[in-house]
């Protein structure tokens, strides 16, 4: 049987390349009811999404760069959405 390789979609931007391989590799999910990005703080997960982007470098572009990208993704977004009510609030 011929088995073909899925092809990801063509991603316009490092940063949008490195948020789909953040959230392939199950790094990163987004809130159901308002559409943010949330870290899962999972350490497994993370280290798949740097041996995806090892393996799988975006045309034109260095391994130090992908990598910073991915951190920076990483850096850049929160375990919480910013719009779900906290907690805290709910207890109030």
């Amino acid at each position: 049987m011929l088995m073909t390789r899925q092809r990801r979609p063509v991603i316009r931007t490092l940063r949008g390349w490195a948020m789909n391989v953040l959230n392939e590799a199950g790094a990163i999910r987004e809130c159901e009811e308002h559409g943010w990005m949330q870290d899962r703080a999972d350490p497994h997960a993370r280290e798949r999404a740097f041996d995806i982007a090892r393996r799988d470098l975006p045309e034109g572009v260095s391994r130090q760069a992908a990598e910073a990208a991915l951190r920076a993704v990483l850096d850049s977004i929160g375990d919480t959405c910013p719009q779900c009510p906290s907690v805290e609030q709910d207890r109030r």
